[in-house]
């Protein structure tokens, strides 16, 4: 059986900043790409942040670069988001999610048709 699980969420203030953990369980998370996407209320799935397998090549998207960071720790079979200046507009629950494709093109790994495994999410709340 293969398990994603995210951890960190929770209730912060515009500007705080939480770090969300994605850890894999049933497989080892060392040769596959990682990507985190979220949904807010009545929208769409979304990708944000996402990383590979060998060269840790990372892309965001446009609304968070600069203030997210997604990185790999492979000893501990996890994946981190770290998630500084938050805004409101940030709200949404946070799924974890991996691939094991040899060949993915720049920006492709914010698509979700790219990935087979997804974690079963955690809720981040960005108010005042």
């Amino acid at each position: 059986q293969l398990q994603l699980v995210e951890s960190g969420g929770g209730l912060v203030q515009p500007g705080g900043s939480l770090r969300l953990s994605c850890v894999a369980s049933g497989f080892t998370m060392d040769y596959y790409g990682v990507g985190w996407f979220r949904q807010a209320p009545g929208k769409e799935r979304e990708g944000v942040s996402c990383i590979s397998s060998r060269l840790r090549t990372t892309y965001y998207a446009d609304s968070v670069k600069g203030r997210f960071t997604i990185s790999r720790d492979n000893a501990k079979n996890t994946v981190y988001l770290q998630m500084n200046d938050l805004k409101p507009e940030d709200t949404a629950v946070y799924y974890c999610a991996a691939h094991r494709r040899t060949l993915v093109l720049q920006g492709m790994c914010l698509m979700k048709s790219v990935y087979d495994n997804w974690g079963q999410g955690t809720q981040v709340t960005v108010s005042s």
